[in-house]
């Protein structure tokens, strides 16, 4: 299976038109997975056959608004997503500032393979733009985690953190790249000047920097099924809940609040009695379904 992943900042008035068409496109081609269109852009992650994400990524780049699209790959044994999904937003990335865009400023883009030099300046303020249970998986060596819930509250991490007058140099990351490019746009917007971040992400890093000379540790969370992929860009398997979506750890499962199908410490207090009662009787098909299978296969 090739999974495909892009974005693109660009104005699309017409995004609302585009999503039928892109979806039913892509249903033909037996390819799944998530896109978003929004009045600035595209960001997607698809998955299929050579011949499927090729010939929707052709697509695509029929349309002038794509015709410079780039995208990056890496592959799976399996399908990493069960449907397809073309979904309206009034972000591709929710910062929840519509109004910053990289179209009018950006950061400094640096490449992978400028990256290591970069980070290993003292000088330079690192912080990692994801969410706090994905830094929690792996980052980079020395760099600062916002601790948010949701890209939307990193405007008050960078209020309550971070000065333009102390902090000369600041250097960001995220996954693909996309996080970055709105993060950057913001901190040039409050007067940041010298303001940097890794080109194409976390995933090209790792597919460009040799693990000997790698600053990175740990795992990298995807958006998928995988979960999580290694330096290799190869799913290596952990525990996803099924209620919130958090990559267990192994401190999770010591916690009480801890139920395998069922919860997590990060959700539990916030689920119903009837909640539970259906997560667990799910499972509980699961594990019957599971010991049907094996009896089949024996």
């Amino acid at each position: 299976i090739i999974i495909a992943w892009f974005y693109k900042f660009v104005e699309l008035p017409d995004y609302q038109q585009r999503q039928r068409p892109l979806r039913d496109f892509c249903i033909s081609q037996e390819v799944k997975g998530s896109i978003l269109l929004a009045a600035e852009g595209i960001n997607g992650t698809i998955a299929g056959s050579r011949s499927g994400v090729d010939a929707v990524l052709a697509d695509l780049r029929r349309a002038p608004a794509f015709a410079d699209l780039t995208h990056k790959e890496s592959m799976a044994d399996f399908m990493p997503f069960g449907r397809m999904k073309v979904r309206l937003k009034q972000e591709i990335v929710n910062l929840g500032r519509p109004d910053i865009t990289p179209q009018k400023q950006v950061g400094q883009y640096v490449p992978a393979s400028e990256w290591n030099a970069l980070i290993s300046d003292p000088d330079v303020i690192l912080v990692d733009t994801r969410n706090d249970f994905e830094v929690e998986l792996g980052t980079f060596n020395g760099a600062i985690n916002p601790q948010t819930a949701a890209f939307n509250q990193f405007p008050e991490f960078v209020r309550q953190n971070l000065d333009p007058g102390r902090h000369k140099k600041v250097a960001m990351f995220c996954t693909g790249g996309i996080r970055c490019e709105k993060a950057t746009a913001y901190l040039l917007e409050q007067g940041f000047e010298e303001v940097f971040h890794l080109k194409d992400g976390i995933l090209k890093y790792l597919e460009t920097v040799p693990p000997e000379e790698s600053l990175w540790q740990g795992n990298c969370f995807v958006f998928d099924e995988r979960v999580t992929v290694d330096h290799h860009l190869q799913p290596d398997p952990i525990e996803l809940c099924p209620i919130c979506k958090t990559a267990v750890q192994p401190h999770h499962r010591t916690s009480p609040k801890y139920e395998f199908g069922v919860s997590c410490p990060v959700c539990a207090d916030d689920l119903t009695t009837e909640q539970i009662k259906r997560a667990r009787e799910k499972q509980r098909q699961l594990t019957l379904e599971a010991k049907r299978d094996a009896r089949v296969d024996a």
